[in-house]
């Protein structure tokens, strides 16, 4: 099921996320958005790993074969000393921006729900009834 174009767009995630891993380690990128996607005849799943997130601050968006999900997370610790200093901190916050192709998605029926720290976009794909083919006249 996979063209030459989807082969090169996995290359360059695969090379995108290498740079945002090695080079942005201070916020949340692409490297810490775990995701398994799977496809069928009828669409794709995207299930993407965000545990601790509100999904009050979870954004996504469907244009032109491409789902983007974005959104943020506020640092808050309460691992302080008695100045209110942090004193250990691994947990990632921040801005964090990603982006799948998936091509022929049925717009009007993709689903998300946020679960147990489990980020899930179902996208249909579109079906022969929805791909109509329009004649355009030439003025």
């Amino acid at each position: 099921m996979m063209n030459g174009l989807q082969r090169r767009d996995n290359l360059m995630d695969s090379m995108l996320n290498w740079f945002d891993d090695n080079f942005y380690s201070d916020t949340i990128t692409n490297g810490s958005m775990k995701t398994d996607i799977s496809e069928n005849d009828h669409g794709y799943e995207v299930k993407i790993d965000m545990p601790g997130f509100d999904k009050k601050d979870l954004h996504l968006n469907y244009d032109r074969n491409v789902l983007t999900v974005t959104g943020h997370r506020e640092a808050d610790s309460d691992v302080k000393d008695d100045q209110g200093n942090l004193l250990h901190s691994e947990r990632r916050y921040g801005q964090f921006s990603r982006q799948y192709r998936l091509p022929d998605v049925n717009q009007k029926q993709i689903s998300a729900k946020y679960d147990a720290g489990v980020l899930t976009i179902t996208l249909p794909k579109l079906t022969t009834e929805d791909q109509t083919n329009t004649r355009i006249e030439i003025q």
